[in-house]
């Protein structure tokens, strides 16, 4: 694959194994931004390459600058698409092959899994399970007297808001033992809810 500048468009130039094929680098996945600055880069090229013609002794500044600039971006397209870019400076004509950056592998530190706090999280867990199941008692108990619907809906409004909050948090390292004492306390709940409302 070759980066080259045609007029003031940037193209990718590859051989399908007949012939050679130009494709503009937005029918590739290289990202909005890049093939901007693709784009942008054959503008710059095209309007340098203009002014030198010109000019009469025209500084090389500019076009040092086009294809530093080229090259950076050839290196890009090939870190985005894994494979070696020419790039074919549009002033010079000269080629070059800018090859894929080498995948770092990174070795993460191999740390030994925490022990599980047994004591601690169940102890936790057992304190949200007795708040929680007293005050779900509590309020089916008072509600009851007034009406058994009252004590059954006081149960699913409980149940209702607290499962999404359970289900959010079971994997967290601490609130797992909350959302642990919580389920259990809303399963007791609902176990205890027909002896509270005969």
């Amino acid at each position: 694959m070759q980066l080259r500048a045609n007029g003031e468009r940037a193209v990718l130039v590859g051989h399908d194994g007949v012939a050679e094929r130009e494709m503009d680098p937005r029918r590739l996945p290289l990202g909005v931004e890049l093939t901007d600055a693709l784009h942008e880069w054959a503008r710059v090229a095209s309007a340098v390459g203009r002014s030198e013609v010109n000019a009469s002794g025209g500084s090389d500044a500019a076009g040092a600058v086009v294809t530093r600039r080229g090259l950076q971006l050839a290196g890009r397209v090939a870190a985005s698409m894994g494979v070696p870019v020419g790039y074919v400076d549009p002033l010079s004509g000269e080629e070059l092959v800018v090859e894929p950056p080498a995948r770092a592998h990174r070795h993460r530190l191999a740390h030994p899994p925490e022990p599980v706090p047994w004591l601690s999280g169940l102890t936790v867990a057992a304190a949200s399970l007795g708040l929680l199941l007293i005050t779900m008692l509590t309020l089916a108990a008072t509600l009851a007297e007034t009406n058994v619907l009252l004590a059954i809906g006081s149960n699913v409004v409980v149940t209702a808001g607290l499962l999404p909050s359970v289900w959010l948090v079971r994997r967290q390292l601490i609130w797992r033992w909350v959302a642990l004492g919580v389920a259990v306390a809303l399963v007791l709940g609902w176990l205890a809810l027909p002896f509270i409302v005969l």
